[in-house]
């Protein structure tokens, strides 16, 4: 009885953090709009920050978004609404 409890509880903080940063395809879509407003309006080669922020929209949107986000905001863009 221990030994299955001390498995389940190993199993459930390797597979929580997994579900916890599953990014929804909503996430995807707008990270990739986020992007698109930046190569539509930029023809500078961005910042570190930024270039992988871009890169990472399919794989990482979660950590992706917000960088974008401040980066329009500090050019004085107004972001597209976000579908929840």
């Amino acid at each position: 009885m221990t030994r299955t409890l001390t498995l389940l509880t190993v199993g459930a903080a390797l597979v929580l953090p997994l579900a916890a940063s599953a990014q929804t395809p909503a996430d995807v879509a707008y990270c990739k709009k986020l992007g698109l407003m930046w190569y539509t309006y930029f023809n500078t080669d961005p910042s570190t920050a930024v270039a992988t922020a871009l890169n990472n929209c399919s794989s990482a949107s979660a950590a992706s978004i917000p960088v974008l986000e401040k980066a329009l905001k500090d050019e004085g863009f107004t972001l597209p609404k976000r579908k929840m």
